[in-house]
């Protein structure tokens, strides 16, 4: 019987793909800087989770989620 593991780094990947759907990104970076993730390349993350955006793009849905959450 074989079992197939996944790396670390892709579970981690996977995991962080996941939270940076659902949190915002700065408490995306805070939460990393918390878990002190070392063996994340940031630098390749940081591409990952925001390709394509600009700093335009970013502000306009920081701007949605505060104004949302001003409600």
């Amino acid at each position: 019987m074989k079992i197939n593991i996944d790396r670390d780094t892709a579970i981690i990947e996977e995991a962080l793909q996941v939270l940076s759907q659902h949190l915002e990104p700065s408490k995306l970076m805070r939460f990393l800087a918390i878990c002190n993730l070392d063996s994340v390349d940031y630098l390749n993350l940081k591409e990952k989770l925001f390709e394509g955006e600009t700093v335009d793009s970013l502000y306009e849905k920081i701007k949605i989620i505060e104004d949302e959450n001003e409600r």
